[in-house]
Protein backbone atom coordinates (compact mmCIF):
# COMPACT_ATOMS: atom_id res chain seq x y z
CA UNK A 1 0.00 0.00 0.00
CA UNK A 2 1.34 3.57 -0.93
CA UNK A 3 2.61 5.58 2.41
CA UNK A 4 0.49 7.84 3.56
CA UNK A 5 0.75 11.66 3.11
CA UNK A 6 -0.07 14.10 5.68
CA UNK A 7 -2.84 16.30 4.54
CA UNK A 8 -1.92 19.49 6.68
CA UNK A 9 2.07 18.67 6.64
CA UNK A 10 2.68 20.20 3.32
CA UNK A 11 2.08 17.08 1.31
CA UNK A 12 -0.71 16.27 -0.71
CA UNK A 13 -3.13 14.02 -0.40
CA UNK A 14 -3.88 10.40 -1.98
CA UNK A 15 -7.43 11.80 -3.03
CA UNK A 16 -9.28 15.07 -3.30
CA UNK A 17 -13.05 14.44 -2.60
CA UNK A 18 -14.70 16.72 -5.14
CA UNK A 19 -18.33 16.99 -3.26
CA UNK A 20 -20.73 19.56 -5.65
CA UNK A 21 -23.47 20.76 -3.76
CA UNK A 22 -25.82 21.56 -6.31
CA UNK A 23 -29.22 18.99 -6.93
CA UNK A 24 -28.48 17.76 -3.76
CA UNK A 25 -32.12 16.63 -3.59
CA UNK A 26 -32.17 17.37 0.66
CA UNK A 27 -29.56 14.33 1.08
CA UNK A 28 -26.49 16.81 1.14
CA UNK A 29 -26.33 16.02 4.90
CA UNK A 30 -26.39 12.43 4.50
CA UNK A 31 -23.59 12.56 2.34
CA UNK A 32 -21.67 14.59 4.40
CA UNK A 33 -22.03 11.86 7.37
CA UNK A 34 -20.98 9.08 4.52
CA UNK A 35 -17.27 10.84 4.06
CA UNK A 36 -17.11 11.44 7.45
CA UNK A 37 -17.50 8.44 9.05
CA UNK A 38 -14.98 6.84 6.35
CA UNK A 39 -12.66 3.89 7.86
CA UNK A 40 -9.90 4.85 6.29
CA UNK A 41 -7.36 7.29 7.71
CA UNK A 42 -8.57 10.73 7.19
CA UNK A 43 -4.87 11.88 6.28
CA UNK A 44 -5.87 10.06 2.52
CA UNK A 45 -7.99 12.23 1.54
CA UNK A 46 -9.24 16.18 1.59
CA UNK A 47 -12.88 16.87 0.92
CA UNK A 48 -13.59 19.41 -1.27
CA UNK A 49 -17.62 20.85 -1.27
CA UNK A 50 -17.97 23.07 -3.73
CA UNK A 51 -20.87 25.85 -3.32
CA UNK A 52 -23.14 27.31 -5.92
CA UNK A 53 -24.69 30.52 -5.27
CA UNK A 54 -28.25 29.31 -5.15
CA UNK A 55 -27.31 27.11 -1.92
CA UNK A 56 -29.30 28.31 0.50
CA UNK A 57 -27.68 26.29 3.46
CA UNK A 58 -24.39 27.97 3.85
CA UNK A 59 -24.37 28.95 7.30
CA UNK A 60 -25.19 25.38 7.87
CA UNK A 61 -22.82 24.07 5.86
CA UNK A 62 -19.90 26.04 7.42
CA UNK A 63 -20.71 24.73 10.75
CA UNK A 64 -21.39 21.23 9.78
CA UNK A 65 -17.50 20.65 8.15
CA UNK A 66 -15.95 22.84 10.94
CA UNK A 67 -11.81 22.50 9.79
CA UNK A 68 -13.20 18.88 8.13
CA UNK A 69 -13.71 19.78 4.15
CA UNK A 70 -12.48 23.12 2.26
CA UNK A 71 -15.11 25.26 1.05
CA UNK A 72 -15.10 26.71 -2.40
CA UNK A 73 -17.45 29.14 -4.11
CA UNK A 74 -18.01 29.80 -7.53
CA UNK A 75 -20.69 30.93 -9.85
CA UNK A 76 -21.45 27.96 -11.55
CA UNK A 77 -24.94 26.61 -10.86
CA UNK A 78 -24.84 23.30 -12.64
CA UNK A 79 -23.21 20.23 -11.15
CA UNK A 80 -20.91 19.56 -14.19
CA UNK A 81 -19.36 23.04 -13.68
CA UNK A 82 -18.63 22.36 -10.49
CA UNK A 83 -16.57 19.49 -10.31
CA UNK A 84 -14.74 21.16 -12.62
CA UNK A 85 -13.60 23.97 -10.90
CA UNK A 86 -12.79 21.68 -8.06
CA UNK A 87 -10.76 19.71 -9.76
CA UNK A 88 -8.71 23.13 -10.60
CA UNK A 89 -8.23 23.45 -6.12
CA UNK A 90 -7.62 19.89 -5.68
CA UNK A 91 -4.39 18.83 -4.05
CA UNK A 92 -4.66 15.13 -4.19
CA UNK A 93 -2.93 12.89 -6.82
CA UNK A 94 -6.21 11.06 -7.24
CA UNK A 95 -9.87 12.91 -7.91
CA UNK A 96 -12.94 11.36 -6.25
CA UNK A 97 -16.08 12.58 -8.29
CA UNK A 98 -19.19 12.12 -6.66
CA UNK A 99 -22.35 13.28 -6.15
CA UNK A 100 -24.68 15.53 -3.44
CA UNK A 101 -27.24 13.20 -3.20
CA UNK A 102 -24.68 9.84 -3.07
CA UNK A 103 -23.78 8.78 0.18
CA UNK A 104 -20.94 6.53 0.34
CA UNK A 105 -20.44 3.37 2.39
CA UNK A 106 -18.16 3.48 5.06
CA UNK A 107 -15.20 1.17 4.04
CA UNK A 108 -15.16 3.29 0.19
CA UNK A 109 -11.88 5.10 0.97
CA UNK A 110 -10.05 1.63 2.28
CA UNK A 111 -11.14 -0.22 -0.94
CA UNK A 112 -10.09 2.64 -3.69
CA UNK A 113 -6.63 3.00 -2.10
CA UNK A 114 -5.90 -0.93 -2.22
CA UNK A 115 -7.80 -0.66 -6.05
CA UNK A 116 -5.13 1.60 -7.08
CA UNK A 117 -2.22 -0.17 -5.67
CA UNK A 118 -3.78 -3.53 -7.42
CA UNK A 119 -4.44 -2.04 -10.52
CA UNK A 120 -1.77 0.07 -11.97
CA UNK A 121 -2.65 0.04 -15.44
CA UNK A 122 -6.13 1.84 -14.55
CA UNK A 123 -6.00 5.69 -15.07
CA UNK A 124 -9.31 5.40 -13.33
CA UNK A 125 -12.25 3.88 -11.81
CA UNK A 126 -15.57 3.95 -11.03
CA UNK A 127 -17.55 2.50 -8.60
CA UNK A 128 -20.98 0.65 -7.81
CA UNK A 129 -24.51 2.46 -7.71
CA UNK A 130 -27.25 0.93 -5.59
CA UNK A 131 -30.50 3.02 -5.93
CA UNK A 132 -32.28 4.61 -3.15
CA UNK A 133 -35.94 4.50 -4.57
CA UNK A 134 -38.85 5.74 -2.64
CA UNK A 135 -41.90 5.53 -4.91
CA UNK A 136 -42.89 3.98 -7.89
CA UNK A 137 -41.36 6.32 -10.75
CA UNK A 138 -37.90 6.07 -9.20
CA UNK A 139 -38.18 2.83 -9.26
CA UNK A 140 -38.76 2.97 -12.96
CA UNK A 141 -35.72 5.99 -13.36
CA UNK A 142 -33.23 3.55 -10.98
CA UNK A 143 -34.34 0.41 -13.44
CA UNK A 144 -33.76 2.06 -16.51
CA UNK A 145 -30.87 4.30 -15.44
CA UNK A 146 -29.09 1.08 -13.44
CA UNK A 147 -29.66 -0.85 -16.74
CA UNK A 148 -27.65 1.73 -18.83
CA UNK A 149 -24.93 2.15 -15.95
CA UNK A 150 -24.39 -2.12 -15.90
CA UNK A 151 -24.19 -1.82 -19.63
CA UNK A 152 -21.60 0.44 -19.23
CA UNK A 153 -19.27 -0.72 -16.49
CA UNK A 154 -19.41 -4.35 -17.97
CA UNK A 155 -19.80 -4.35 -21.28
CA UNK A 156 -18.99 -1.22 -23.34
CA UNK A 157 -15.40 -0.98 -24.35
CA UNK A 158 -15.07 2.73 -22.87
CA UNK A 159 -18.14 4.27 -21.53
CA UNK A 160 -17.29 3.96 -17.90
CA UNK A 161 -17.21 7.50 -16.63
CA UNK A 162 -19.83 7.57 -13.72
CA UNK A 163 -20.13 10.77 -12.01
CA UNK A 164 -21.98 9.58 -9.56
CA UNK A 165 -18.89 8.16 -8.19
CA UNK A 166 -15.10 8.19 -10.25
CA UNK A 167 -12.06 8.08 -9.28
CA UNK A 168 -8.77 9.52 -11.58
CA UNK A 169 -5.72 9.84 -11.51
CA UNK A 170 -5.53 14.13 -12.10
CA UNK A 171 -2.64 14.09 -14.54
CA UNK A 172 -4.67 12.01 -16.49
CA UNK A 173 -7.70 13.87 -15.81
CA UNK A 174 -5.97 17.23 -17.10
CA UNK A 175 -4.68 15.21 -20.44
CA UNK A 176 -7.92 14.57 -21.71
CA UNK A 177 -9.11 18.13 -21.35
CA UNK A 178 -10.99 17.76 -18.26
CA UNK A 179 -14.82 18.20 -17.64
CA UNK A 180 -16.67 20.78 -19.98
CA UNK A 181 -19.53 22.37 -18.35
CA UNK A 182 -20.98 23.95 -21.57
CA UNK A 183 -21.80 20.39 -22.32
CA UNK A 184 -23.49 19.42 -19.41
CA UNK A 185 -23.71 16.18 -18.55
CA UNK A 186 -22.83 14.41 -22.05
CA UNK A 187 -19.25 15.55 -20.78
CA UNK A 188 -18.88 12.47 -18.97
CA UNK A 189 -19.21 10.51 -22.18
CA UNK A 190 -17.16 13.08 -23.82
CA UNK A 191 -14.14 12.80 -21.26
CA UNK A 192 -14.65 8.64 -21.26
CA UNK A 193 -13.91 8.63 -25.05
CA UNK A 194 -10.96 11.07 -24.53
CA UNK A 195 -9.38 8.27 -22.42
CA UNK A 196 -10.07 5.63 -24.14
CA UNK A 197 -8.84 7.03 -27.20
CA UNK A 198 -5.61 8.29 -25.60
CA UNK A 199 -4.94 4.59 -24.30
CA UNK A 200 -6.17 4.89 -21.09
CA UNK A 201 -7.80 2.35 -19.44
CA UNK A 202 -10.87 2.80 -17.11
CA UNK A 203 -11.75 0.15 -14.58
CA UNK A 204 -14.93 -0.74 -12.96
CA UNK A 205 -14.44 -1.54 -8.88
CA UNK A 206 -17.49 -3.00 -7.89
CA UNK A 207 -17.27 -3.93 -4.04
CA UNK A 208 -17.07 0.39 -3.55
CA UNK A 209 -20.54 0.77 -3.15
CA UNK A 210 -22.63 4.23 -3.37
CA UNK A 211 -26.01 4.64 -2.83
CA UNK A 212 -27.66 6.92 -4.94
CA UNK A 213 -31.42 8.65 -4.68
CA UNK A 214 -33.65 8.99 -7.49
CA UNK A 215 -35.65 11.34 -7.14
CA UNK A 216 -38.88 10.05 -9.25
CA UNK A 217 -40.06 13.31 -10.53
CA UNK A 218 -40.83 13.56 -14.15
CA UNK A 219 -39.99 17.65 -14.06
CA UNK A 220 -36.56 16.21 -13.33
CA UNK A 221 -36.26 13.83 -15.63
CA UNK A 222 -36.90 16.16 -18.49
CA UNK A 223 -34.47 18.76 -17.05
CA UNK A 224 -31.55 15.85 -17.20
CA UNK A 225 -32.18 14.72 -20.57
CA UNK A 226 -32.24 18.42 -22.22
CA UNK A 227 -28.97 18.84 -20.31
CA UNK A 228 -27.24 15.54 -21.66
CA UNK A 229 -29.21 16.68 -25.28
CA UNK A 230 -27.82 20.36 -25.51
CA UNK A 231 -24.72 19.43 -24.91
CA UNK A 232 -24.95 16.40 -27.30
CA UNK A 233 -25.90 18.69 -30.27
CA UNK A 234 -23.64 21.37 -29.16
CA UNK A 235 -20.33 18.97 -29.18
CA UNK A 236 -21.83 17.76 -32.70
CA UNK A 237 -22.40 21.45 -33.94
CA UNK A 238 -18.48 22.41 -33.22
CA UNK A 239 -17.31 19.57 -35.20
CA UNK A 240 -14.45 18.07 -32.82
CA UNK A 241 -11.41 16.34 -33.94
CA UNK A 242 -10.21 15.96 -30.37
CA UNK A 243 -9.27 12.55 -29.57
CA UNK A 244 -12.01 9.97 -29.03
CA UNK A 245 -14.18 12.20 -31.08
CA UNK A 246 -14.73 9.74 -33.63
CA UNK A 247 -15.96 6.91 -30.87
CA UNK A 248 -19.10 9.15 -30.03
CA UNK A 249 -22.11 7.77 -32.01
CA UNK A 250 -24.16 10.09 -34.15
CA UNK A 251 -27.96 10.70 -33.27
CA UNK A 252 -30.04 9.75 -36.53
CA UNK A 253 -31.56 13.38 -35.53
CA UNK A 254 -28.18 14.46 -36.44
CA UNK A 255 -27.06 12.46 -39.35
CA UNK A 256 -30.28 13.18 -40.60
CA UNK A 257 -30.43 16.91 -40.11
CA UNK A 258 -29.98 18.11 -43.68
CA UNK A 259 -33.04 16.08 -44.65
CA UNK A 260 -35.57 19.10 -42.94
CA UNK A 261 -33.54 21.60 -44.81
CA UNK A 262 -36.04 24.07 -46.17
CA UNK A 263 -33.93 25.61 -49.03
CA UNK A 264 -32.15 22.49 -50.23
CA UNK A 265 -35.61 20.92 -50.49
CA UNK A 266 -36.69 23.32 -52.13
CA UNK A 267 -34.46 22.75 -54.37
CA UNK A 268 -34.65 19.24 -55.04
CA UNK A 269 -38.46 20.02 -55.72
CA UNK A 270 -37.81 22.73 -58.63
CA UNK A 271 -34.84 19.82 -60.00
CA UNK A 272 -37.94 17.43 -60.08
CA UNK A 273 -40.37 19.74 -61.64
CA UNK A 274 -37.50 21.06 -64.12
CA UNK A 275 -36.77 17.76 -64.84
CA UNK A 276 -40.36 16.72 -65.72
CA UNK A 277 -41.14 19.43 -67.52
CA UNK A 278 -38.72 18.81 -69.99
CA UNK A 279 -40.21 15.83 -70.76
CA UNK A 280 -37.47 13.64 -68.50
CA UNK A 281 -37.75 11.39 -65.49
CA UNK A 282 -40.96 9.96 -64.22
CA UNK A 283 -42.93 7.86 -66.99
CA UNK A 284 -45.60 6.78 -64.10
CA UNK A 285 -48.14 9.62 -62.91
CA UNK A 286 -47.89 7.99 -59.37
CA UNK A 287 -44.43 7.72 -59.27
CA UNK A 288 -44.15 11.24 -60.28
CA UNK A 289 -46.75 12.29 -57.84
CA UNK A 290 -44.96 9.85 -55.04
CA UNK A 291 -41.43 12.26 -55.82
CA UNK A 292 -43.10 14.92 -55.52
CA UNK A 293 -44.63 14.66 -51.57
CA UNK A 294 -41.20 13.44 -50.77
CA UNK A 295 -39.67 16.87 -51.71
CA UNK A 296 -42.85 19.35 -51.07
CA UNK A 297 -43.54 18.77 -47.30
CA UNK A 298 -39.32 19.38 -46.39
CA UNK A 299 -39.83 22.55 -49.13
CA UNK A 300 -42.58 24.29 -47.56
CA UNK A 301 -42.46 23.18 -43.92
CA UNK A 302 -39.08 22.41 -43.15
CA UNK A 303 -38.64 20.43 -39.92
CA UNK A 304 -42.26 21.74 -38.50
CA UNK A 305 -43.99 18.36 -39.26
CA UNK A 306 -41.10 16.18 -37.64
CA UNK A 307 -41.15 18.35 -34.94
CA UNK A 308 -45.02 17.89 -34.47
CA UNK A 309 -44.80 13.95 -35.01
CA UNK A 310 -42.04 13.83 -31.83
CA UNK A 311 -44.12 16.17 -29.40
CA UNK A 312 -47.47 14.31 -30.16
CA UNK A 313 -45.18 11.25 -29.12
CA UNK A 314 -43.96 12.69 -25.79
CA UNK A 315 -47.82 13.72 -24.98
CA UNK A 316 -49.05 10.28 -25.79
CA UNK A 317 -46.55 8.67 -23.39
CA UNK A 318 -46.89 10.91 -20.90
CA UNK A 319 -50.41 10.32 -20.77
CA UNK A 320 -50.04 6.83 -20.49
CA UNK A 321 -46.94 7.02 -17.90
CA UNK A 322 -49.66 8.65 -15.62
CA UNK A 323 -52.31 6.94 -16.12
CA UNK A 324 -49.92 3.71 -15.34
CA UNK A 325 -48.19 4.77 -12.63
CA UNK A 326 -51.47 5.41 -10.81
CA UNK A 327 -53.09 1.45 -11.71
CA UNK A 328 -50.72 -0.64 -13.40
CA UNK A 329 -48.15 -2.66 -12.04
CA UNK A 330 -44.57 -1.95 -11.96
CA UNK A 331 -43.38 -3.13 -15.36
CA UNK A 332 -45.97 -1.18 -17.20
CA UNK A 333 -44.62 1.77 -15.47
CA UNK A 334 -40.83 0.76 -16.67
CA UNK A 335 -41.88 0.09 -20.25
CA UNK A 336 -43.82 3.75 -20.31
CA UNK A 337 -40.85 5.52 -18.58
CA UNK A 338 -38.45 4.24 -21.46
CA UNK A 339 -40.94 5.08 -24.25
CA UNK A 340 -41.23 8.73 -22.57
CA UNK A 341 -37.55 9.04 -22.27
CA UNK A 342 -36.80 7.93 -25.84
CA UNK A 343 -39.28 9.97 -27.11
CA UNK A 344 -38.35 13.41 -24.95
CA UNK A 345 -34.85 12.75 -26.36
CA UNK A 346 -35.98 12.39 -29.88
CA UNK A 347 -38.02 16.04 -29.45
CA UNK A 348 -35.15 18.04 -27.78
CA UNK A 349 -32.84 16.79 -30.28
CA UNK A 350 -35.20 18.45 -33.39
CA UNK A 351 -35.33 21.10 -30.79
CA UNK A 352 -31.81 22.15 -30.52
CA UNK A 353 -30.95 21.13 -34.26
CA UNK A 354 -33.88 23.79 -35.02
CA UNK A 355 -32.42 26.19 -32.65
CA UNK A 356 -28.84 26.27 -33.90
CA UNK A 357 -30.41 26.95 -36.99
CA UNK A 358 -27.94 27.06 -40.46
CA UNK A 359 -25.03 26.57 -38.15
CA UNK A 360 -25.87 23.12 -37.31
CA UNK A 361 -26.41 22.48 -41.07
CA UNK A 362 -22.74 23.92 -41.82
CA UNK A 363 -20.42 21.58 -39.86
CA UNK A 364 -19.41 19.88 -42.99
CA UNK A 365 -20.51 17.06 -45.28
CA UNK A 366 -20.39 13.65 -45.76
CA UNK A 367 -19.42 14.37 -49.53
CA UNK A 368 -15.69 16.38 -48.72
CA UNK A 369 -14.60 19.67 -46.97
CA UNK A 370 -16.64 21.58 -49.88
CA UNK A 371 -19.97 20.45 -49.06
CA UNK A 372 -21.49 21.83 -46.09
CA UNK A 373 -24.87 20.33 -46.39
CA UNK A 374 -26.61 18.05 -48.13
CA UNK A 375 -30.20 16.40 -48.85
CA UNK A 376 -31.28 12.90 -51.05
CA UNK A 377 -28.51 10.49 -50.45
CA UNK A 378 -28.68 7.28 -48.81
CA UNK A 379 -25.82 5.85 -46.62
CA UNK A 380 -22.40 5.27 -47.45
CA UNK A 381 -21.44 1.86 -48.78
CA UNK A 382 -18.69 0.42 -50.86
CA UNK A 383 -19.01 -1.55 -54.22
CA UNK A 384 -16.64 -1.90 -57.12
CA UNK A 385 -13.69 -0.56 -55.52
CA UNK A 386 -15.74 2.20 -54.19
CA UNK A 387 -16.92 3.82 -51.14
CA UNK A 388 -19.50 6.54 -52.18
CA UNK A 389 -23.18 7.30 -51.36
CA UNK A 390 -26.20 6.19 -54.09
CA UNK A 391 -28.04 9.87 -54.50
CA UNK A 392 -31.45 9.88 -55.00
CA UNK A 393 -32.89 10.57 -58.65
CA UNK A 394 -33.24 14.31 -57.21
CA UNK A 395 -30.68 15.60 -55.10
CA UNK A 396 -29.28 19.07 -53.69
CA UNK A 397 -25.86 19.86 -51.88
CA UNK A 398 -24.62 23.45 -50.43
CA UNK A 399 -21.18 24.23 -51.42
CA UNK A 400 -18.69 26.07 -51.01
CA UNK A 401 -16.03 27.60 -52.59
CA UNK A 402 -14.73 31.28 -53.63
CA UNK A 403 -16.22 34.19 -55.02
CA UNK A 404 -16.29 34.43 -59.11
CA UNK A 405 -15.91 31.20 -61.52
CA UNK A 406 -15.11 28.08 -59.20
CA UNK A 407 -14.88 24.45 -61.40
CA UNK A 408 -17.15 21.89 -59.40
CA UNK A 409 -16.16 18.00 -60.11
CA UNK A 410 -18.51 15.77 -59.07
CA UNK A 411 -16.70 12.22 -58.93
CA UNK A 412 -19.32 9.59 -59.90
CA UNK A 413 -18.59 5.75 -61.19
CA UNK A 414 -20.13 4.91 -63.58
CA UNK A 415 -21.94 1.83 -61.60
CA UNK A 416 -25.37 1.82 -63.08
CA UNK A 417 -24.75 2.95 -66.77
CA UNK A 418 -22.17 5.31 -68.62
CA UNK A 419 -22.39 9.10 -67.49
CA UNK A 420 -23.14 10.39 -70.77
CA UNK A 421 -26.08 7.86 -71.38
CA UNK A 422 -27.61 8.81 -68.02
CA UNK A 423 -29.58 12.49 -68.88
CA UNK A 424 -28.39 14.01 -65.87
CA UNK A 425 -29.09 17.64 -65.59
CA UNK A 426 -27.89 20.33 -62.82
CA UNK A 427 -29.15 23.31 -61.60
CA UNK A 428 -27.39 26.04 -59.25
CA UNK A 429 -29.92 27.85 -56.87
CA UNK A 430 -33.12 27.05 -58.91
CA UNK A 431 -31.69 27.77 -62.85
CA UNK A 432 -30.28 25.19 -65.10
CA UNK A 433 -26.78 25.02 -65.33
CA UNK A 434 -26.00 25.41 -69.30
CA UNK A 435 -24.70 22.29 -71.51
CA UNK A 436 -21.40 23.90 -72.73
CA UNK A 437 -20.25 24.32 -68.42
CA UNK A 438 -20.57 20.58 -68.20
CA UNK A 439 -18.44 18.07 -68.50
CA UNK A 440 -18.84 14.44 -68.49
CA UNK A 441 -16.57 12.36 -68.13
CA UNK A 442 -16.28 8.31 -67.40
CA UNK A 443 -15.94 8.90 -63.67
CA UNK A 444 -17.76 12.11 -63.10
CA UNK A 445 -18.85 15.82 -64.01
CA UNK A 446 -16.87 18.61 -64.25
CA UNK A 447 -19.12 21.87 -64.15
CA UNK A 448 -17.87 25.68 -64.29
CA UNK A 449 -20.11 27.76 -62.28
CA UNK A 450 -19.65 31.52 -61.14
CA UNK A 451 -20.41 31.45 -57.23
CA UNK A 452 -22.16 34.65 -55.63
CA UNK A 453 -20.05 36.97 -53.05
CA UNK A 454 -20.37 34.72 -50.45
CA UNK A 455 -18.77 31.53 -52.13
CA UNK A 456 -22.04 29.49 -51.03
CA UNK A 457 -24.83 28.28 -53.45
CA UNK A 458 -27.03 25.18 -53.80
CA UNK A 459 -25.98 22.81 -56.81
CA UNK A 460 -29.15 20.33 -57.48
CA UNK A 461 -29.25 18.05 -60.25
CA UNK A 462 -31.87 15.37 -61.54
CA UNK A 463 -31.97 12.43 -63.29
CA UNK A 464 -34.03 9.10 -64.57
CA UNK A 465 -34.57 6.69 -61.24
CA UNK A 466 -32.49 3.66 -61.02
CA UNK A 467 -33.51 0.70 -58.83
CA UNK A 468 -30.77 -2.34 -58.17
CA UNK A 469 -31.79 -5.90 -58.05
CA UNK A 470 -33.93 -6.44 -54.88
CA UNK A 471 -33.15 -2.90 -53.92
CA UNK A 472 -36.43 -0.80 -53.20
CA UNK A 473 -34.65 2.60 -53.09
CA UNK A 474 -34.87 5.37 -55.41
CA UNK A 475 -31.53 5.70 -56.95
CA UNK A 476 -30.16 8.36 -58.77
CA UNK A 477 -26.20 8.97 -59.14
CA UNK A 478 -22.84 7.68 -57.41
CA UNK A 479 -21.17 9.86 -55.47
CA UNK A 480 -17.66 10.10 -53.76
CA UNK A 481 -17.16 13.60 -53.47
CA UNK A 482 -17.52 16.88 -54.36
CA UNK A 483 -14.77 18.85 -54.75
CA UNK A 484 -15.20 22.60 -55.69
CA UNK A 485 -11.63 24.84 -56.86
CA UNK A 486 -10.97 28.53 -58.21
CA UNK A 487 -10.71 28.32 -62.02
CA UNK A 488 -7.89 29.69 -63.96
CA UNK A 489 -7.39 31.77 -67.00
CA UNK A 490 -7.20 29.32 -70.00
CA UNK A 491 -3.45 30.48 -70.76
CA UNK A 492 -2.10 29.74 -66.75
CA UNK A 493 -4.10 26.30 -67.16
CA UNK A 494 -1.35 24.35 -69.31
CA UNK A 495 0.90 21.81 -68.21
CA UNK A 496 -0.39 22.88 -64.61
CA UNK A 497 -1.75 20.84 -61.84
CA UNK A 498 -5.77 21.13 -61.95
CA UNK A 499 -7.53 22.14 -58.39
CA UNK A 500 -8.12 18.49 -58.20
CA UNK A 501 -4.63 17.51 -57.83
CA UNK A 502 -4.38 15.86 -61.68
CA UNK A 503 -2.32 16.87 -64.62
CA UNK A 504 -4.20 18.85 -67.20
Amino acid sequence: MQDKPALYGGESPLFSIIIPLEYHRGRWELSWLGWTSQTADKSLYEIILVVPPDFTAREQLKALAGDKARLEFTDSDHDVGLCAFGATKARGSHLFFTESHCRPEPDVIELCTRAIDAHPDWAGFSCRSIPICHNRLSVAEAAMYQTDIDFGMKQHPWRKVLDQCFVTRRDVYWECGGLREELGHFAEWVLAAAYHARGYSIGYLEEARFHHYYVGQIGELKEFTLDFVQGEIRYLSEAHSDPGAELLDIPIEWSQRDEFDGPLARNALNALVRYSLSGRGWKRPDEKLRAFCRWAAPALFGDLPARAAAQLAVAHAYAVLAAVTVARPSGAIARWMRRYIASLIRLQRLGCIHRLGRDARSVGGLLGEHVIAQIGFHAEEFSAGHTFRWSEPEAAVRIKGMPGRNVVRIRSPALRAPLDTIGTRFYVEGAPVDCDAVVTGCDGYTLSLDLPPSGIAILAWACPVFRGVGDSRRLGLSIVAIDVGQDMLEGERAGRASPFGEKE
